[in-house]
């Protein structure tokens, strides 16, 4: 047989991006959202190329984005993105127990460095109340270049994040505002505000869903990884439940990362 020859990666995976979240993930999820005492609370998606495949089980939608490559193959339907969002949400989110939150459908449609607003008094808090997208390209290179990413390990099987949860109003605020304060160290270039909101994120997930770092069936110690690298760099944090991808913020070299590249708009 001979076997067939792909002249890129995204032959094989996909022309779709991949989304990172960073700081504010969870804010999403409306029994997060609800007990937000001063909202909107937010969170930062980025849509990221393909360039290689990410691994399945680490915080980067790749389920959502299989599921968007089976419904729109490689391209993105010509209508309005908000729209597209709420079809992925219903098609992924339909009889589930547990619905995935609508920031997963969010960074696979909308490029660029994005600000979701929620409010739980708006969608009931299952899709952002407002928006705010940032697409330059001076700013999308200088997060790729600040962003040093490290592979630690997919979430294992019987791994549950929601086993313990402790939605303090002052936490789910904090965890909120932290959202806000990523959205805008990126878009000044604020390499230690960055880092700061990651790490304030960080404190915020130990705080409310403390089983997303501390689990039985963790086989690493994601706190003490976690610390070397907040203690000798700006900031760092997950990139989902259970370990994933270790984003960490630095202008100098990370040994054992690399970058990802900030897919932006074209128009």
């Amino acid at each position: 047989m001979i076997k067939q020859k792909h002249k890129k990666i995204t032959d094989i995976v996909g022309n779709l991006p991949y989304r990172i979240a960073l700081s504010g993930g969870w804010i999403d999820q409306p029994y997060v959202s609800k007990h937000n005492p001063s909202p909107p609370g937010s969170m930062v998606v980025v849509a990221v190329e393909p360039q290689f495949r990410w691994m399945d089980r680490c915080g980067i939608c790749g389920s959502t984005r299989e599921i968007a490559l089976k419904l729109w193959s490689n391209q993105l339907p010509g209508e309005p993105p908000e729209e597209l969002v709420r079809q992925l949400y219903e098609i992924e989110n339909r009889d589930k127990a547990e619905a995935s939150g609508s920031q997963d459908m969010v960074g696979i449609i909308y490029p660029g460095i994005n600000r979701l607003d929620y409010d739980f008094n708006i969608h009931g808090g299952i899709f952002p109340a407002h928006i705010e997208s940032n697409n330059d390209p001076d700013i999308a290179s200088w997060l790729g270049d600040v962003i040093h990413i490290i592979p630690v390990g997919p979430r294992p099987d019987g791994y549950n994040p929601l086993g313990r949860k402790n939605f303090v109003p002052e936490w789910v605020a904090r965890l909120g505002q932290s959202g806000k304060d990523c959205f805008e160290a990126i878009v000044n270039k604020n390499l230690e505000g960055l880092g700061a909101a990651m790490n304030e994120c960080m404190l915020c997930w130990h705080k409310i869903l403390p089983d997303i770092v501390e689990h039985p069936t963790l086989k690493i110690d994601l706190l003490v990884l976690l610390e070397y690298y907040k203690s000798n760099y700006p900031g760092a944090m997950y990139s989902g439940c259970g370990g994933g991808y270790l984003y960490v913020v630095s202008r100098e070299s990370v040994p054992g990362s690399f970058h990802m590249k900030v897919r932006i708009s074209k128009k």
